[in-house]
This record gives C-alpha cells, sequence and structure tokens, in this order.
C-alpha cells in the first residue's frame, strides 16, 4: 500500500493578500510565532511565513496589489485539481461562481479564486507535470 499522498484534491498552500501587509505579518509573528522571509514580488516585498523551529514554509503574506489586487482579504486554501477548466465548469454547474481569474502564476501553476453556493470562497491550483503537489 503507497504512503504516497494524493497530488489531486490535497491542500498545497495558503496565504493571505491583505491592504497592510507589513503590519499583518508582525501580527502573525507575534500571536502565532512564525518567522518571516521578504520575498520580492513585482517591486514590493511579500513574505513568507515559516516555523521557528523547523524553519518550515507555513504560508503566505502578501500585500494586496500588482495581479493579485483585488483578492478577498482573507485566508484563502489552495487546493489541486488535475483540470483548472473542468473544474470551473463545474463550480459553475453547480452554483458557484469565479470570483478571480484564473491567472498564470510563476510559483501556482494556473489558479483562479471560486466561490461557493454558500459563499464560501477558495482558489484552485492545477497540477503541473512533473509536480510533486
Amino acid at each position: 500500500m503507497s504512503t504516497e499522498l494524493p497530488r489531486t484534491g490535497i491542500i498545497k498552500w495558503a496565504d493571505l493578500t491583505v491592504d497592510g501587509a507589513d503590519e499583518v505579518r508582525d501580527f502573525y509573528s507575534a500571536v502565532v510565532g512564525w518567522e518571516w522571509t521578504a520575498l520580492p514580488n513585482d517591486g514590493r516585498e511579500d513574505y513568507v511565513m515559516t516555523h521557528p523551529e523547523s524553519g518550515d514554509t507555513t504560508a503566505g503574506i502578501c500585500h494586496q496589489a500588482g495581479g493579485i489586487k483585488g483578492l478577498p482579504q482573507q485566508w484563502l486554501l489552495y487546493v489541486t485539481v488535475d483540470d483548472l477548466d473542468d473544474s470551473i465548469a463545474a463550480c459553475s454547474a453547480n452554483g458557484g461562481a469565479v470570483v478571480f481569474g484564473p491567472r498564470d502564476s510563476e510559483a501556482m501553476g494556473r489558479w483562479c479564486v471560486v466561490q461557493d453556493p454558500a459563499g464560501a470562497v477558495m482558489a484552485l491550483t492545477e497540477l503541473t507535470p512533473g509536480e510533486d503537489n
């Protein structure tokens, strides 16, 4: 029996895109103990949050600017899907809506944000060939 995690349907990443990312970065550093590393992005610095002991990447905190301006200012989970176009069609057919994107990103591949019939949002990111997760 394989212990390898399935790639489709897993939570790949979590991030928060907000006005005042510096203040929010400091909030989470103080409240949950995350450390941060600056991530240059389009003339500004976004942040990769890491576990203080292991250094493992935990999440991202980004400025509400550039190509991601307009994302909901709440924690977004990025869930992997096999085919983004198929998932977008299924979203629409099942009472949901695409509220951002789709977009292409070097870090996340092709992705979008969908809203379910109850109003909750999540990001979907398409698996790319050769990707581990």
